[in-house]
């Protein structure tokens, strides 16, 4: 059984799209970001960095493994699915991993809070990030304009990428003239994992709307 510490973000819906593509069997801790229950010493002993998600393999004598990029990677080493063995192949999904985990994530992240939250509007930092994070999609529709998914075959790389393209509009980047990048975007977003791990956490009562899911995304960076 896989524990998911998790919340209702970005890189929290990785792991569970992973987890329900794999069908695997796992179970759900919500970590209330505003109330820091990421920054408790119960999570801190899971994840030191005190940020979702983060998982807790019971099959494996309660493994722990943090950092989103890391779980994809181990997850998919666990089951042989969704990454490569063919070192090539699979050093073209890791690039593509790195590029979501070390640009588009950040980036965007950025983008967010000056977007929408930082309490004085500062139109340097917003262009800047809004500019670089489109800069990088525009990198994405150049690669998918050349094979179907990120790496070739549907992948790891796909997954940690697009719930994060997926809330663009929150960020105020446009993907307008981005035909390669959009046709991917409906691609994965049509597959039922998908839309199963999108939902996770799920909300007692109510259908979260794309708008409730962005508010709690741009939180990703507490």
């Amino acid at each position: 059984m896989i524990e998911l510490h998790t919340a209702a973000t970005p890189n929290g819906w990785k792991v569970s799209i992973l987890l329900e593509e794999l069908a695997l069997p796992y179970a759900v801790k919500v970590l209330r970001l505003d109330q820091l229950d990421q920054k408790q010493e119960e999570f801190l002993r899971i994840n030191p960095n005190g940020r979702i998600p983060a998982i807790v393999d019971r099959d494996e004598g309660g493994f722990a493994v943090f950092e989103s990029g890391a779980i994809l990677i181990y997850l998919a080493e666990k089951t042989g699915r969704f990454l490569p063995v063919e070192r090539k192949a699979r050093s073209v999904t890791l690039q593509w991993l790195m590029f979501q985990m070390g640009g588009v994530g950040p980036m965007q992240g950025q983008a967010n809070v000056f977007y929408r939250y930082a309490p004085e509007k500062i139109e340097y930092a917003i262009q800047r990030y809004q500019n670089e994070t489109r800069r990088l999609y525009e990198v994405l529709d150049r690669r998918l304009a050349e094979c179907e998914y990120l790496a070739g075959e549907y992948s790891i790389a796909d997954m940690a990428t697009w719930p994060w393209v997926s809330i663009h509009d929150w960020a105020g980047v446009s993907t307008d003239g981005l035909p390669s990048l959009e046709r991917w975007l409906a691609a994965v977003g049509d597959r039922p994992a998908v839309q199963r791990g999108r939902a996770v956490p799920p909300r007692p009562d109510v259908k979260p709307t794309a708008d409730q899911f962005a508010k709690a995304a741009a939180k990703t960076l507490v």
